[in-house]
């Protein structure tokens, strides 16, 4: 099993590395991801979201209620509970603080998901599904919440703070909902619920760039590390602590609460289980916002998961 888990995160670091390796090598100026950060944060991740969801049938998608309740519940609480230690105990930013709790909150589901469970539970369509299924619950139900806090923030230093954060609460919504990255997987969605058919020629199209979207995140993700240096501090042991015991250990008490058991219990805790996801930094980036701490939660958790995915494994052989 740990040899699984470790092929599994091979690409993660060898892709990184290759990024970091450009960026310090001055291939690619790291000071300066702009135009990488365009492709990755509006084309390629947005289209590699909404083939996932816009192709997960809406009945798999309702089959899967059970599971969307634990994921949600699991990265809401986490990342509630995270912003608030980061913002009143460390005193950090609110855009450093969104950033850093989206990279905790929301677990590599696109990188990881399909080969941990695939290993434990076998690679078949019901397992496909649930993968898709967890990353539409990311791209639709979490990111929007660091969109807006960096929103928030990106009006009050334009100067375009004329009230409270609730009398914004309209425009910064609308200008999430604009981004190809929550639009993209929620029109995948909406088409699923409706019934509506893509074209295939139109799938066909736009599947080279969502099979690059993980890839290039992750070079993008190396290029941005390579102009840091990496520290370890107190927010960096929280949060790695956070992602990899304390919010799947929350979403365990979720199924305990709810009474739920079976293969279901077991895809909600190895998938909140996974180490820490790219989203966080990448968005961030977007924003100009550079989060240390996330990009050294990502790495450290990315590592401690070889420790702690077996751990859940076990621990959920009974369920």
């Amino acid at each position: 099993m740990t040899y699984i888990i470790i092929h599994a995160l091979a690409p993660i670091f060898v892709i990184m590395l290759l990024g970091f390796y450009a960026g310090k090598a001055k291939m690619v100026a790291n000071n300066n991801v702009s135009l990488l950060n365009v492709f990755v944060m509006d084309f390629a991740l947005p289209a590699a979201l909404f083939s996932a969801t816009v192709q997960t049938p809406w009945r798999g998608i309702l089959s899967q209620s059970p599971l969307i309740l634990l994921l949600v519940l699991s990265m809401w609480i986490a990342y509630a509970a995270l912003y608030f230690i980061c913002t009143k105990v460390f005193k950090k930013s609110p855009q450093d603080a969104a950033v850093l709790t989206l990279t905790v909150a929301l677990p590599n589901y696109a990188a990881l998901g399909l080969p941990i469970l695939g290993s434990v539970l076998g690679e078949n369509s019901a397992t496909s599904l649930s993968v898709a299924v967890s990353i539409a619950c990311g791209s639709v139900l979490m990111t929007p919440f660091c969109l807006l806090i960096l929103e928030r923030e990106k009006a009050r230093a334009g100067g375009e703070n004329q009230g409270s954060a609730l009398k914004m609460l309209p425009v910064l919504m609308w200008r999430s909902v604009t981004k190809p990255i929550v639009w993209g997987p929620l029109l995948g969605v909406l088409m699923s619920a409706t019934g509506l058919k893509m074209p295939e020629m139109v799938l066909a199209a736009i599947k080279p760039l969502g099979l690059s979207a993980t890839a290039s995140a992750l070079f993008l993700t190396g290029v941005i590390l390579s102009a840091r240096k990496l520290k370890i501090n107190g927010p960096v042991l929280i949060s790695c602590v956070t992602k990899n015991l304390v919010q799947p250990f929350i979403t365990w008490g979720l199924l305990l609460m709810f009474g739920i058991t079976g293969p279901l219990a077991v895809t909600a805790v190895l998938m909140v289980a996974l180490s820490a996801g790219f989203f966080g930094i990448v968005f961030g980036n977007r924003f100009g916002v550079q989060s240390p701490d996330a990009e050294a939660t990502l790495l450290i958790s990315s590592v401690l998961c070889i420790l702690t995915l077996p751990l859940f494994i076990s621990l959920t052989a009974g369920l």
